[in-house]
């Protein structure tokens, strides 16, 4: 070790800027400014004859090495098996017990198809049972020619994080056999099983003609009669019947004007925020039942939908030369603080003759409007039916996020849409006074509600005025547990001709009884489509959990008639992700480690029938196994320790491939940090995090850190970035490293980056700005530069409306910090899609534009081809997606001097460096009105 002055710019001098390094000799390098002042200040530097020299490359080499990764990547892709559909055989004598539906992409091919397994009756337990992958559909092709997709299809691929090709998605009738799914922009259909038999060989889907325009999306078979599946084209919903070809439009809020200011209204469509945010991507739901009526075989069909208005709602035009012919395109974009849509529930109804004719449509509405009923409730998070279709049920959830209501809704609570008040007046007389919405469920919280879809209603019986169901709740322990709820419907009774004016806890449910399923400091898993499995029969339960550790998610049963012990059924040292079959006797796994690529295996479940809850998994068949990892992969390896205020957090590293004793190797900080993901855990990362990898091969040592606000640690865990993101995570990720450092004797704590994705860019903006002796370069992707410019249901789940948490608001945007980034260039990589219609491109702009005005020097890539970087911790960046097209390759820092990394390629296509020097200082801010207000006047956030 050795001592050396440490310099400092004269923040004083607005005349110039000047940057200073050591080079591996240690002589000074300054650019041209202002002069240095010397605070005599020392600090210990690293003999450079100690320091790992990264090799140098060339742009060209650069792109070998990332092209190689990417060949690499390609044998170990993950091409699993997912959306599973168990339909048992009922032939006892038949070979097979099971015929197992899915998604996958067969080999040799590159876009998802419908496939099936056969499950063999019986195996061989000394034989490795291999089953095999059939095809549906013969020579099919789902991918549009040349891969077009309609402008909904794509909102909706972004939505829904696909990064594959094909068939994304079906749905299944079971007792007819009928597949549906949308492919190649059309809808087509086929059956399997059901009154024909199941076929032996594929079949030639039928594609189902239509008379819209435009794509139809979202499309779904009718439960209570398969011959009917409905879909929305151009914001309204629509019914077909697939045997007679018949089409009817049911709702009619859609003008079909392609000017989104002119036709701000739609039925079944989920929003913008609604997808993005809370994960729905539904907008309508099929009642389970029919009502038959009269003797010729008429029934009655419903489906509950969401009806929005957006005309308050602000528009954005987002601006890119890649769009060609489209000069802009434009978003409803709500922005925190700003109106949200206006939206309703409403119910179309259609009449049937004997013969499968629609007779008769009609639209409904609530007996009285819905902000009457309902006037805290912002968003619908999730809505269905019950099973019997007595009920519709909805999960309303206030604006802050703090407080959500289970709702029942009886379908003769809606009456038929008029114009006329006379009609309208009549109707809501009709409506009997023990009809009335219950509030069966509340969850409150001083934290945030994370939405999830585990509700399972069980069947209620004849005149029976209770509800039991299971549901998931995070609040009341600080843990996500199940809870076995019954609820008391108790009417209140109400004349729903006169106006009325709920209170707050107005239609509210005694709860008759409450019991645990489970409990402890972990979590059940229900965020992200987990779903749980109810065996009504045995009275168990199974679900997906962290009980044995919040590194591995396991399959588990408990008992929800005598709640008490909780069974693991998957094998420890994995994280599994699990479906049960229908009958409960078989579940699949996909399961993997950070050593073991992933496998998907198939168990059966077998014991004594009189000890349901403790029947044992074995092994039956293989459906996929683990792939060979590329030569040069070497897995992570998983670390723990305590902050200094005893928190215990999680991290990994991937060392490099050529350490050398006593050499100190540069350090990359991958960080995403923000609540709803975990990057730390027991699975597989050499699919999503190769190019972490691609980087240990380089020389450099790759840390990961799940700081305070990642998720699966609990709701004050994650809860600790509540109205102050950016203020506590970069402190846990600093531990971190100093942790591994001296762990790690290879960690040179002198040559550190920072590097994430959206939040993940976020935080590596504020890692420079808050550490910058700690953190000698930043690349930050698609980063969130001022709050107040991200949308509602994000922002103000974490950090309130902005009136509410203007200090929040302000420590936390980094476009009103930049003052504290370092002078000197290279330091500052910024990485950004102009097409990301998520975190907009407007975001760099604004901050860039701060940069300009506050001298600072900053190096720019542009993605124009790209939607951009997806908040989701593992996503690909826009410039490693567009990198094929660009003839670039993706970023991929390197040393250019032993003090500071950067990116290579300093006059490459789609690199802007900040020419800083000619730029003035900005004016400090006085007092009066705050910084985030001032800056709303002056630059009114617009993003054209």
């Amino acid at each position: 070790m050795r001592k050396v002055k440490k310099l400092r710019l004269d923040h004083e001098n607005t005349e110039g800027w000047r940057s200073f390094s050591l080079n591996s000799e240690g002589t000074e390098r300054m650019a041209t400014g202002a002069p240095v002042s010397d605070r005599g200040d020392t600090v210990e530097m690293e003999d450079p004859a100690s320091r790992f020299q990264v090799q140098k490359h060339s742009w060209d080499g650069l792109r070998s090495i990332i092209h190689g990764s990417r060949k690499n990547s390609g044998l170990i892709v993950n091409k699993a098996p997912h959306d599973f559909q168990f339909v048992q055989k009922t032939d006892e004598s038949g070979p097979h017990s099971h015929r197992l539906y899915y998604l996958g992409m067969p080999y040799g091919s590159r876009e998802n198809s419908l496939l099936y397994s056969e499950i063999p009756r019986k195996v061989r337990k000394e034989a490795l049972l291999l089953l095999s992958w059939k095809q549906m559909l013969d020579h099919f092709q789902a991918t549009p020619h040349h891969g077009v997709y309609s402008r909904e299809e794509e909102l909706l691929r972004e939505r829904k994080r696909l990064g594959v090709f094909g068939i994304t998605s079906y749905d299944f009738h079971g007792e007819s056999g009928l597949f549906l799914f949308q492919a190649s922009n059309s809808l087509f259909h086929c059956r399997d099983g059901g009154k024909n038999g199941f076929m032996v060989s594929p079949m030639k889907p039928l594609e189902i003609k239509t008379q819209c325009t435009g794509p139809r999306m979202d499309p779904k078979i009718c439960p209570a009669d398969p011959a009917f599946f409905s879909f929305i084209n151009s914001n309204d919903l629509w019914v077909a019947n697939i045997e007679t070809g018949e089409e009817r439009r049911l709702t009619f809020c859609h003008r079909g004007s392609p000017s989104v200011l002119d036709d701000p209204r739609s039925a079944g469509v989920a929003t913008f925020v609604i997808q993005e945010e809370f994960d729905r991507f539904t907008g309508y739901w099929w009642c389970p039942a029919a009502s038959w009526e009269g003797s010729d075989g008429g029934k009655t069909l419903r489906i509950l939908y969401e009806e929005v208005d957006e005309s308050e709602v602000e528009i954005i035009h987002v601006p890119s030369p890649a769009l060609e012919e489209r000069k802009t395109d434009s978003y409803r974009y709500p922005r925190t603080g700003s109106k949200n849509p206006k939206i309703a529930l409403k119910l179309a109804e259609f009449q049937t003759d004997g013969r499968g004719k629609i007779v008769a449509t009609q639209e409904k509405e609530l007996v009285q409007p819905f902000s009457t009923l309902f006037p805290r409730v912002e968003y619908i998070a999730r809505a269905g039916w019950t099973r019997d279709g007595k009920y519709a049920w909805a999960m309303f959830l206030d604006r802050p996020q703090q407080r959500l209501q289970l709702v029942l809704l009886p379908p003769a609570l809606f009456i038929p849409v008029t114009e006329n008040v006379e009609e309208r007046l009549a109707f809501a007389r009709a409506v009997p006074r023990n009809v009335q919405p219950h509030v069966v469920y509340e969850e409150v919280t001083d934290v945030w509600i994370n939405v999830h879809d585990i509700f399972y209603p069980f069947a209620q019986s004849e005149g029976e005025d209770e509800l039991c169901f299971i549901r998931a709740n995070e609040c009341k322990t600080g843990f996500c547990h199940l809870y076995k709820v019954t609820a008391i419907l108790k009417p209140s009774g109400y004349d729903w001709s006169e106006p009325l004016s709920p209170g707050e806890d107005e239609f509210k449910c005694p709860i008759k009884e409450e019991i645990a399923l489970t409990s402890g400091e972990w979590e059940v898993l229900a965020r992200h489509g987990s779903k749980i499995w109810v065996n009504e029969e045995t009275k168990l339960v199974y679900f997906q959990g962290t009980k044995d550790t919040p590194l591995e998610q396991h399959l588990y049963v408990v008992s929800y008639e005598t709640a008490g012990e909780i069974v693991r059924l998957t094998t420890p040292g994995f994280s599994h992700s699990c479906s049960m079959s229908q009958n409960f006797d078989m579940f699949i796994s996909h399961y993997s480690s950070v050593g073991t690529p992933p496998c998907v295996h198939v168990y059966k479940l077998s014991g004594p029938d009189d000890d349901p809850l403790h029947k044992q998994p074995h092994f039956w068949a293989s459906m996929m196994e683990a792939a060979s990892c590329p030569p040069d992969y070497v897995p992570p390896e998983i670390f723990h320790f305590h902050t200094r205020s005893d928190v215990r957090l999680y991290g990994m590293i991937y060392k490099p491939h050529a350490v050398q004793p006593g050499k100190k190797h540069p350090t990359v900080l991958f960080v995403y940090g923000g609540p709803q993901v975990q990057l730390v855990n027991n699975s597989f990362k050499g699919i999503k995090y190769l190019r972490l990898n691609t980087l240990a091969s380089l020389g450099y040592a790759v840390v990961v850190i799940d700081g305070r606000g990642s998720c699966q640690r609990g709701l004050r865990f994650e809860g600790a970035l509540k109205n102050q993101m950016g203020q506590v995570e970069i402190e846990d990720q600093v531990e971190g490293l100093q942790f591994v450092a001296e762990k790690y004797g290879f960690i040179d704590l002198s040559r550190v980056a920072i590097h994430g994705w959206s939040y993940g860019g976020f935080l590596s903006l504020m890692g420079l700005i808050h550490k910058p002796q700690v953190f000698k370069v930043a690349i930050a992707g698609a980063p969130v530069t001022v709050w107040m410019a991200y949308d509602t249901g994000y922002t103000e789940r974490y950090m309130d409306v902005p009136e509410n948490n203007q200090l929040g608001y302000e420590a936390g945007s980094v476009a009103l910090h930049v003052e504290k980034l370092p002078n000197e260039p290279n330091r500052l990589l910024i990485l950004h899609g102009f097409l990301d219609e998520n975190v907009h491109f407007f975001h760099t702009n604004f901050l860039v534009s701060q940069l300009i005005r506050a001298g600072k020097p900053y190096q720019l890539q542009v993605g124009g081809a790209s939607p951009g970087a997806r908040r989701w911790g593992g996503a690909e960046s826009p410039a490693a997606a567009t990198a094929p097209k660009a003839g670039l390759p993706p970023m991929s820092p390197h040393v250019v001097s032993d003090r500071v990394l950067v990116t290579d390629g300093a006059s490459t296509p789609g690199t802007l460096r900040g020419q800083a020097s000619a730029c003035p200082r900005p004016a400090q801010s006085g007092g009066g009105r705050s910084v985030l207000q001032k800056l709303a006047c002056r630059h009114h956030f617009t993003l054209t």
